[in-house]
């Protein structure tokens, strides 16, 4: 008999890596069913409504109180499993120390800590904005990790900083090293000339990885949240950050990196560039961008970071010794009925800056975060499709998949299992913050799909670096035995895929 048990501790807020946290572990004890842990907005109460669980304790429960919620086999193990949920969260939060009286407020903090000049603030995206302004009022730079946060509010809130002199990054903004220390998710990298600008979270890290493994390394890191070249925007932050960096003798290029932007606020941007050399990355950019003195624009991550890298006179590196080979074995057995690419992605940049790879190849790619009008989902048969699965319709009610690969495992067996499968495309992004062993839930699931003389080919693309809390190699070897073609970059990883869908292993040799 199915047990739904549902604990609430009033006036209690902690944030979403720490809520992560509790509902992974929930998630791991026996017999559980379904589990999360929250924060009881009208959002996360509804979507626990949906599971089952209304009435009784959730009477009353509000945005500031905090509530886990478990299903499970039986009473006991759904008991069991709130008592483990309530205790990894607070071991978490006081670094597995007594947990000491801490403060209440953001100025109560700021009062704490003296000399601080930068705030992280993760609340509910209808919060973020007020928390966000007390952070300025009080001469804070702030890190917006929320999303959520409406557009207008975000506008005022840069607009606001601006006139201050203080950096705004975010909302969104999932990413940042400043002065040698990460903050959100981020990865262990060495010092080096190179100032990253990212309006893209795991587009940030990507560059500073690769940057990191191709012989040199970054200054800082400014995270800017992904609608700030939008037009309504207008890229504000962004150019204060390359101020910034303009005056940051440490700082010797600059490689700024986007989803797709307004053409005509890239345009201004990449006119205003130029004091130092630098490197822009337009994903997805329709039409062109001319360049300026000392200033490069590519179309993708890996194609940016190799031009920051020649900007520094560093050689070049070998990104298709072995994979020609490997993709070349990967379709030998392929049926010929298996034709699609299905990708299942954690970081939102890297699933559309393969999605602008694959269509340039392949055709529509169809997401639940499409690149063109009518590439949405539901997709048709045998289609194309990538999915991140970080977007709120796969995390409401579970950790984000670089915390939790549980979804995604489940889901790289059923999309093996579909006979139009000709590729199962993933990444892994390891680092601060994320799962401290994703590869082993991923590898058996990779496994069970690669185990099928005639199943789809599984390509494979880790980010991160040695110096990382999981490991860079050994996160690779793992996929490696479970029969995974493994890729040096996102971009490649989606042409290595192109190559096998299409037969032609020749794909991998081009500029993605």
């Amino acid at each position: 008999m199915t047990a739904r048990l549902v604990r609430v501790r009033p006036e209690h807020y902690v944030d979403s890596v720490l809520l992560m946290t509790a509902t992974r572990t929930m998630l791991g004890r026996p017999g559980v069913e379904w589990a999360t842990a929250v924060i009881g907005t009208p959002a996360n109460l509804e979507t626990l409504a949906g599971e089952g669980f209304e009435g009784g304790d959730l009477q009353g429960a509000g945005a500031n109180d905090l509530v886990f919620a478990v299903r499970a086999g039986s009473e006991a193990e759904a008991e069991s499993a709130l008592e483990a949920g309530g205790a990894a969260l607070s071991e978490r939060a006081s670094g597995g120390r007594r947990e000491e009286r801490r403060p209440t407020s953001l100025g109560g903090a700021a009062a704490a800590l003296p000399g601080v000049n930068v705030a992280l603030v993760s609340v509910p995206g209808e919060y973020a904005a007020m928390e966000a302004h007390r952070a300025l009022s009080a001469g804070l730079h702030v890190l917006l990790f929320s999303d959520n946060v409406p557009l207008l509010a975000e506008v005022e809130l840069k607009t606001r900083a601006l006139n201050l002199g203080l950096l705004m990054m975010g909302p969104g903004a999932g990413t940042a090293l400043l002065g040698g220390v990460g903050l959100g998710f981020t990865n262990a990298v060495r010092r080096g000339p190179v100032g990253v600008i990212a309006a893209a979270g795991t587009g940030g890290q990507e560059a500073m990885t690769l940057l990191d493994r191709w012989g040199t390394g970054v200054s800082q890191v400014i995270g800017v949240g992904g609608r700030d070249l939008s037009e309504i925007v207008g890229g504000c932050m962004t150019r204060l950050a390359v101020r910034v960096l303009v005056d940051d003798p440490a700082t010797e290029v600059l490689l700024i990196v986007s989803k797709p932007p307004s053409p005509a606020v890239a345009r201004s941007l990449v006119e205003e560039l130029g004091a130092k050399p630098a490197v822009i990355a337009l994903l997805g950019l329709e039409g062109d961008v001319p360049e300026g003195p000392g200033v490069r624009v590519e179309r993708t991550l890996e194609g940016a970071v190799i031009a920051t890298i020649d900007a520094l006179g560093l050689p070049p590196p070998d990104l298709t010794a072995g994979l020609e080979s490997g993709v070349a074995g990967a379709m030998a057995q392929l049926p010929s009925e298996r034709t699609a690419v299905r990708g299942l992605f954690s970081g939102g940049t890297l699933c559309y800056e393969s999605m602008v790879v694959l269509s340039a190849r392949l055709g529509p790619v169809y997401s639940n975060t499409p690149l063109r009008e009518g590439w949405g989902l539901p997709a048709p048969p045998g289609a194309h499709v990538c999915l991140d699965m970080g977007e709120e319709e796969y995390t409401r009610g579970r950790p984000h998949p670089m915390i939790d690969p549980e979804a995604r495992s489940e889901e790289i067996v059923r999309q093996g299992t579909d006979p139009a499968t000709a590729v199962v495309l993933i990444d892994v992004v390891l680092g601060y913050g994320s799962h401290p062993d994703p590869t082993s839930m991923l590898a058996p699931a990779c496994s069970k799909v690669t185990a099928s003389p005639d199943g789809p080919a599984v390509v494979a693309y880790v980010l991160g670096t040695e110096g990382d809390p999981q490991g860079l190699e050994g996160q690779r070897k793992r996929l490696a035995e479970a029969g995974c073609t493994l890729a040096p970059t996102a971009a490649r990883a989606a042409l290595a895929s192109a190559a096998i869908a299409s037969r032609r292993p020749d794909l991998v040799r081009e500029r993605p």
